[in-house]
């Protein structure tokens, strides 16, 4: 069992014959930068990085999430990382690219989701709906209020995503109170010049899958965009209240492991 604050919490279910734990063994942390690294350098084509693993020095700071197919095969990871309160978030991946001052005074716990993603060939949708109960689990046990993170959007051209940054300014700007200022040198500052959606399919089709499923729940983004050429994405800071969940998706996410 891992202890998460004064709530106990499994380190591994299973489900339909799929398994979701915790990494517990620096072999697990290197299946988990395997699949990153498919994911976010070979199909990006990125240049192959050491190991043909994706690493950062926030790897050793946070917990990682493994989903394993009926065969035992990994398909699914991601990271978290826990804030005692916003006072702590100078510590954060995200701050290295917003300026996080306005939510210092945020007196709950956050959780900071990173590297999130699925094999490409994993196509029955159970790796998703594992990977989000188990972070369901692990929000709830922390008694978070606010799961956080940022949101990438492939490449670098951020004018293919010009129906994407408008519609997201005309609905989904984050609280006055809690809105990053900027911080990175690259930015897209969509909302100061955003015109109207004129075309809501094709701008929701041009939000990457992690972002949407965040605004479905009642998340909201930074009035900026950052360009990460490390990566080769643009990414937006990304919040979720997790009072803010519906509460039929709440419940719906909370009875995957249930």
């Amino acid at each position: 069992m891992i202890k998460l604050n004064s709530t106990p919490l499994p380190s591994a279910f299973q489900r339909h014959g799929y398994v979701v734990r915790f990494a517990a063994t620096d072999a697990d942390l290197v299946l988990a930068q395997k699949l990153r690294h498919l994911c976010f350098v070979e199909r990006a084509g990125l240049l192959a990085r050491d190991g043909g693993r994706d690493t950062d020095n926030f790897d050793a700071s946070c917990d990682h999430v493994l989903v394993e197919d009926p065969l035992g095969q990994l398909v699914g990871c991601f990271r978290v990382q826990v804030f005692a309160s916003g006072a702590t978030l100078g510590n954060s991946y995200a701050a290295q690219f917003y300026d996080l001052g306005r939510l210092v005074g945020y007196d709950a716990p956050m959780v900071e989701l990173g590297r999130f993603c699925i094999h490409p060939e994993s196509i029955d949708g159970d790796a998703l709906r594992m990977a989000w109960g188990m972070l369901a689990a692990f929000v709830d046990a922390q008694g978070a209020g606010m799961l956080f993170g940022c949101s990438s959007f492939e490449g670098v051209q951020s004018t293919q995503y010009r129906d994407g940054f408008n519609l997201l300014a005309s609905k989904y700007l984050a609280p006055t109170n809690m809105r990053p200022n900027v911080k990175a040198s690259e930015i897209v500052p969509f909302a100061c010049d955003s015109k109207a959606v004129q075309d809501q399919r094709k701008a929701l089709g041009q939000l990457p899958p992690l972002l949407k499923t965040y605004l479905t729940m009642g998340g909201w983004v930074s009035d900026h965009a950052v360009i990460d050429h490390e990566m080769n994405t643009t990414h937006v800071f990304t919040g979720l209240e997790i009072a803010s969940i519906p509460t039929a998706r709440a419940k719906a996410l909370r009875a995957v492991l249930g």
